[in-house]
């Protein structure tokens, strides 16, 4: 397929009309620079679309929200992240429409794909997920809202206030795209289209296929996809995309990969704790900004981005004083302190949910303080000064396996397709496929010790008889196989203590790697005016130090 280049100032090819576009789709108007596929080429509808206002927000809102704070490199937005999304929305597709021509996949259907790909993110506000997942259902509590709603909202008013010439069915093809969700547009359109840019049968989609590479490669981590091979590797069988069993253990290591910087990256304690640190700044300026009701009006979304945190900080408005102490000890990094943590097996989440929350810990700390009694220069520890932080690790379809729902085929049968069986992929897979890392915080650093020993003993309270035998009913031992030699018995001074932790271990032990005193506090940092320990008193309290003398 040929394209002819143009300059973006010849009005004369281009008229603001459907026939236009018509004439003018195969119009090569420019070609972007992008550090993870090159040169991305733009068609001339494309171009209406990225030379907005609505589309050009995007460079003020981060792809990995807090995550810069942590990885400085990592200041990519929303907006590269989308071109990356269009073009491989549309090389799929397009792909698609040469491999297999009785799909009868139009070159209307591909550019649909295509700015779909580009628009999807339109709704993200500040900070991406930060915004939708934190800080609306804090602001506007039973009023629900996603950013693909917001995306939507957004696409219409782009069309409308820049007069973009799509049709009706188009735009609302393309809004069905950005969901996932084939019942939102007319029924003719072709369904295996949908899995191409929020592919909801299996999450294997474009979306994901950039972020993994172009956000391990920003902080400095690259991680490859080899798209093209992906791409070639497409084919559509039974109204789905489908990939050739050669390529199932690739696959799967794209879904092991999105667990992987879930783990490493997107929830790092540091940025987990900022988000957190955002969100009440923006909550305690809610009342006087009203920034939550902004994701309603397109006109006022529009300007919405990361650069709300500047607007607070330059005010000097006395009822944002709160919002601005908050965000001046993300910048002296005075940040909420992450005093424990535990990895939970996913049938538990909800024991661990409904047992430990920030009351209990606050109740404990208070219960231990009538025989430890905390220090009259500590400040008051309200249930608000501690986080109990929920987050959930996957592949991508929760606890379940996601090649579970993709089929494939072989080259000496590309006609029929099934799901991959075991011994037809890697073995090497876990029993559940999720798990919950569970954090504590406390927004006053004093607390440390006490907040850790107030969560520990909720834990040692669930270790009882009948909490125990509730968690083995809910997650039986696996047994072990049978080349596994039979374990070692012993007296405990043989074995040692490690292995007497490991025999007495349950699901509601401590973490013994991050064990401190009830009195710990963590030393000041001099970039925040106190004085540098030396090595040997870093772990020593105030408190402990005053007693001592």
């Amino acid at each position: 397929m040929e394209y002819t280049a143009r300059d973006d100032d010849d009005d004369s090819v281009v008229k603001d009309s459907i026939e236009s576009v018509e004439a003018t789709r195969r119009v090569l108007v420019r070609s972007i620079k992008d550090p993870i596929h090159d040169y991305i080429p733009v068609y001339t509808l494309l171009s209406k679309f990225i030379d907005t206002r609505q589309f050009q927000r995007l460079r003020a809102v981060k792809q990995l929200g807090t995550s810069p704070f942590v990885w400085p490199g990592a200041t990519h937005t929303r907006f590269e992240h989308s071109l990356g999304v269009a073009y491989l929305s549309r090389l799929l597709a397009s792909r698609l429409q040469r491999n297999q021509p009785e799909l009868g996949i139009t070159d209307r259907d591909v550019d649909c794909v295509e700015i779909a790909g580009l628009c999807h993110d339109l709704g993200h506000g500040p900070w991406s997920h930060v915004w939708d997942a934190m800080f609306i259902p804090e602001a506007l509590p039973g009023r629900k809202w996603q950013h693909e709603q917001g995306s939507e909202m957004m696409l219409d008013h782009m069309i409308s206030d820049y007069a973009i010439p799509i049709t009706e069915k188009d735009q609302w093809f393309i809004k069905a795209l950005i969901a996932g969700d084939p019942s939102k547009c007319s029924p003719d359109e072709k369904l295996f289209l949908f899995d191409i840019v929020a592919n909801r049968r299996n999450g294997l989609d474009v979306d994901k296929f950039d972020y993994i590479q172009r956000d391990s490669q920003l902080i400095g981590e690259p991680i490859r996809i080899d798209s093209n091979r992906i791409v070639n590797s497409a084919r559509v069988i039974d109204q789905q995309i489908c990939y050739d069993i050669k390529d199932a253990n690739q696959l799967y290591e794209i879904c092991a990969t999105r667990f992987k910087l879930h783990k490493m990256i997107y929830n790092h304690k540091a940025a987990k704790a900022i988000e957190y640190m955002i969100i009440d700044a923006l909550l305690a300026a809610e009342p006087h900004m009203h920034i939550a009701e902004r994701v309603f009006d397109p006109e006022k979304f529009v300007h919405l981005n990361d650069s709300i945190k500047d607007e607070i900080e330059r005010s000097t408005n006395p009822e944002l004083t709160k919002s601005r102490a908050i965000l001046r000890r993300i910048t002296d990094r005075d940040l909420y302190k992450m005093v424990d943590y535990k990895v939970i097996d996913w049938p538990l989440r909800h024991l661990f949910r409904k047992r430990v929350t920030s009351k209990r810990i606050v109740e404990e700390v208070r219960r231990k303080a009538l025989s430890d009694p905390i220090p009259d220069n500590f400040p008051e520890l309200e249930e608000d000064d501690v986080i109990v932080d929920h987050c959930i690790m996957h592949y991508g379809m929760k606890e379940e396996n996601p090649l579970k729902y993709v089929k494939f085929y072989s080259k000496r049968d590309p006609k029929s397709c099934r799901n991959a069986e075991k011994g037809d992929y890697s073995n090497l897979q876990p029993e559940c496929f999720a798990e919950i890392l569970l954090r504590i915080y406390t927004k006053k650093p004093e607390y440390w010790g006490r907040v850790q020993a107030g969560y520990r003993q909720i834990l040692d309270s669930m270790n009882s008889t009948a909490d125990i035998a509730a968690a083995e009913a809910i997650t039986p031992p696996a047994t072990e196989p049978p080349s596994t030699p039979p374990a070692r018995t012993g007296s405990f001074t043989e074995l040692g203590s490690s292995a007497t932790t490991r025999a007495s271990a349950t699901p509601f032990s401590n973490n013994s790697f991050t064990t401190v005193s009830p009195d710990f506090a963590p030393p000041r940092s001099p970039t925040r005016g106190g004085k540098k320990r030396n090595r040997d008193n870093r772990s020593e309290s105030p408190t402990r130090k005053r007693n001592r003398l």
